[in-house]
């Protein structure tokens, strides 16, 4: 069941002006939704990137209707600058680690990440899996791994496609990320789980179908489609 904060925020996103007819909706939407925000609406042309890269193309004026971010950080400047309008929770996720199919360095365990030797690839600083890579890392107490980092991605699927070409021992990436790459996916303890939160925000000035997106995106659709794809259901 959807929290009261979300039927509100539906209620006051139902009330707001702007929209008419829309010709072509485009949703920005971060990598890690690909597969995901397709689904919402099969007409609308979706546009999957990092979720910093996006931000930039809208602050630089690029015509989308719909953001959805792997987290609120490149939401913030953009609120602030009255470029979209209050951002909604849709989603969660978990992060795992990942290691090539031979795993010839035997990384088993976040520990390992911190042996000499192997090499990590992460998201970049700022790029969301990156940032919720280093708080894992830093709720395990192990920032000595980031030594051993070997390449810095600007978003989650560079970090896969190092690991599935095997190009480096480990990487670390969300649980949603692996279904359909060639890695092997170590689980992380839930002590070393940082909050994983997507953010679904229309672009100002909003439209009608920029709307009717987003409301099918919280409703009975998005929550079969996320939930088909290993996302899980937004906070209560």
């Amino acid at each position: 069941m959807r929290s009261l904060v979300v039927v509100a925020a539906l209620v006051a996103l139902a009330g707001c002006g702007g929209g008419g007819e829309d010709d072509d909706l485009v949703v920005f939407a971060a990598s890690s939704l690909n597969g995901i925000a397709d689904e919402i609406d099969p007409a609308a042309d979706v546009v999957f990137a990092g979720s910093n890269d996006l931000a930039a193309q809208i602050r630089d004026g690029a015509a989308a209707g719909v953001f959805l971010s792997a987290s609120a950080k490149p939401l913030e400047e953009l609120r602030d600058m009255g470029l979209v309008e209050e951002p909604v929770v849709f989603a969660t996720n978990r992060l795992v680690l990942i290691v090539p199919a031979e795993n010839t360095a035997a990384v088993t365990h976040l520990h390992d990440l911190t042996r000499a030797g192997v090499k990590l690839v992460l998201g970049a600083d700022g790029v969301p899996i990156g940032d919720y890579a280093r708080a894992s890392l830093e709720l395990a107490g192990l920032g000595a791994a980031l030594e051993n980092v070997v390449s810095l991605e600007e978003d989650v699927k560079g970090v896969v496609g190092k690991i599935a070409l095997g190009e480096a021992d480990a990487g670390i990436v969300y649980a949603t990320d692996v279904h359909a790459a060639d890695v092997r996916s170590i689980p992380i303890s839930e002590h070393f789980q940082p909050k994983i939160r997507y953010y679904a925000a229309i672009v100002s000035p909003g439209s009608d179908g920029a709307r009717r997106y987003l409301e099918r995106l919280l409703g009975v659709e998005g929550e079969a489609a996320l939930r088909g794809a290993g996302f899980l259901a937004a906070p209560s």
